[in-house]
C-alpha cells in the first residue's frame, strides 16, 4: 500500500495560468512559495529558504478558482503528487513534480494580496470561518469573518521537569 496525500500552506507566485485542452477540459496552473526554516552553516542564524511548488486544477473546478486567486494570495493547499518527464525539442531531458489540487483553503480575506490575512501569531486576528469543502467559493460565499481572539487565561503554574530527565529520554 503507498499513500500520495500532500497539504502545503503558502503564498501564490503567480497569477494563475487558464488553458484548456482540445476536448474541453480546463486547466488552472499556478505556483506557491512554501518556506522552510534552515540553520546558515557560516553564520549560525535561521533563515527561511522558500520551496516553488507547482499546482495544477483540472475540470469545472479551475474556471471559479481562477476568479479568486492572484499573485500573493495565502492559501492551504491538499492533494497528491504527480510525477512528470518529457523531452525538448534540442533533445534534453525534463522533469517536474508538480500537485493535482483537490481542495482549496483561502487564508487572506478577499482583497488581502499581501499574505497578511488568516491567522498570523500576535496579529490579533483569527479565521473563524472556512471556505466551502467543495474547495472554491460557492456563488454567494461571502469572505471569511474575522474575530479577535479571546483574551489569554491565566497560566497554570507548571513546574519544571526533575533536572535528570534529558531530551534524549522522551519518546517522540
Amino acid at each position: 500500500m503507498s499513500i500520495n496525500r500532500v497539504n502545503i500552506s503558502g503564498n501564490l507566485t503567480r497569477d494563475p495560468e487558464m488553458r484548456q485542452t482540445a476536448g474541453g477540459t480546463q486547466i488552472l496552473q499556478f505556483g506557491v512559495a512554501v518556506n522552510d526554516r534552515r540553520r546558515n552553516p557560516q553564520t549560525g542564524e535561521w533563515e527561511d529558504v522558500p520551496n516553488f511548488v507547482d499546482c495544477v486544477v483540472f475540470g469545472s473546478r479551475a474556471e471559479p478558482l481562477s476568479r479568486f486567486l492572484s499573485k500573493g494570495t495565502k492559501v492551504a493547499i491538499e492533494g497528491k503528487l504527480r510525477y512528470s518527464a518529457w523531452e525538448t525539442k534540442d533533445g534534453q531531458r525534463r522533469s517536474k513534480l508538480e500537485i493535482v489540487v483537490d481542495d482549496v483553503e483561502f487564508l487572506s480575506p478577499r482583497g488581502d494580496q499581501g499574505g497578511q490575512g488568516g491567522y498570523q501569531q500576535g496579529s490579533g486576528y483569527q479565521q473563524v470561518q472556512q471556505a466551502p469543502a467543495s474547495g472554491y467559493p460557492a456563488p454567494g460565499y461571502s469572505a471569511p469573518s474575522y474575530a479577535a481572539p479571546a483574551p489569554p487565561a491565566a497560566a497554570p503554574s507548571v513546574a519544571p521537569p526533575p533536572s535528570d530527565v534529558y531530551d534524549e529520554d522522551i519518546p517522540f
